[in-house]
């Protein structure tokens, strides 16, 4: 299969986001698994080639069927939306409009069939909402305007593969999202998932929500009442599925390669095992979405934005992973 085309949204140009994607383009590990269509401001591309040596051409387009793919040449749109000057670490709603609608010209891209899938750079959820929109991240964009009703997040580094069943709510209102339903779907999504993936029967481990998945009911009885029935649920169905297991222990037993993925209760529960373990090699995937969607797995990083100091790796992951969802693998026929 040749190279898929991925749409590559530039995110917050006042974060790092033009910073990698430059990095990531120019030291070669972005072209080697696709050919990127860059989502944001070619000026603004031109504006980091300081952070690394690279001598790729950047050229600002208007029609993607029209470009012709075999080049070296990075085309860049911005379907309508021109950036602002950059500010690197300043909160501009102006620039955090930009980011948004560069990321629905992306998922218009994936729907019609112009590109293969997406890959993310972040974006700010507070520069979201200065500039008027409702969405708390890219995740509930991307669900809105493809339809999907039950999405989930995955994070994934090398053995470390893990799928929560919320993602942005506070610990309150998570806590409070643990129930049997909900579990058992992101069980369902996770299995298919790494079905997809070629594995023929995913080892899927359940977290438990407290200290030692509730102790039989002595420090909370959500393990007994919310979590185990949907872990029955899946054996019935025919799910290699374990758990409620404490959380202190589950992501390392993955990590040695005991499981092949880990159901999350909440958000800081996935992310900071997967961080704290693959900081710079994780890749947020989101599931249960129409098309292929994958991100980088850090922030807009404001604090260093600017400086030459952001690594590329995550995006690199990022786009090598959408690029193997999409069906290429490198060095096939």
């Amino acid at each position: 299969m040749k190279k898929p085309i991925l749409a590559i949204t530039m995110g917050d140009i006042n974060g790092v986001g033009p910073e990698i994607l430059w990095k990531g383009l120019s030291r070669g590990g972005i072209g080697r698994w696709c050919h990127p269509l860059v989502l944001g401001s070619a000026d603004i591309l031109r504006w980091a080639r300081p952070f690394a040596p690279g001598n790729l051409e950047v050229v600002a387009i208007e029609d993607v069927r029209e470009w012709n793919w075999d080049t070296d040449r990075v085309p860049v749109l911005d379907g309508g939306f021109r950036a602002p000057a950059p500010r690197p670490g300043v909160l501009d709603p102006e620039a955090s409009l930009c980011a948004a609608e560069w990321v629905k010209t992306a998922v218009c891209l994936c729907q019609d069939g112009a590109v293969a899938g997406m890959v993310t750079c972040p974006i700010t959820k507070d520069g979201l909402r200065q500039a008027g929109y409702s969405y708390t991240g890219h995740t509930t964009l991307i669900a809105e305007m493809t339809g999907a009703k039950d999405y989930r997040m995955c994070l994934f580094a090398g053995p470390m593969r893990i799928v929560h069943i919320t993602a942005h709510l506070s610990l309150r209102e998570a806590i409070e999202s643990v129930k049997t339903a909900r579990i058992l779907r992101s069980i369902r999504i996770a299995d298919e998932a790494l079905r997809c993936m070629g594995m023929a029967h995913p080892r899927i481990a359940v977290a438990g929500l407290n200290p030692h998945a509730g102790e039989a009911g002595a420090f909370g009885r959500e393990e007994i009442e919310e979590i185990q029935p949907a872990v029955e649920r899946a054996r019935m169905e025919g799910m290699d599925c374990s758990g409620p297991h404490p959380p202190d222990t589950v992501f390392r037993r993955m990590n040695e390669g005991e499981f092949d993925v880990a159901i999350a209760m909440y958000h800081d529960q996935g992310h900071i095992p997967l961080k704290l373990i693959a900081m710079d090699e994780g890749v947020n995937v989101t599931l249960g979405i129409p098309i292929v969607r994958t991100s980088v797995d850090h922030g807009t990083a404001f604090d260093i934005a600017g400086r030459g100091v952001a690594r590329e790796q995550s995006l690199c992951a990022a786009v090598r992973f959408a690029a193997q969802l999409a069906g290429y693998q490198e060095g096939a026929p």
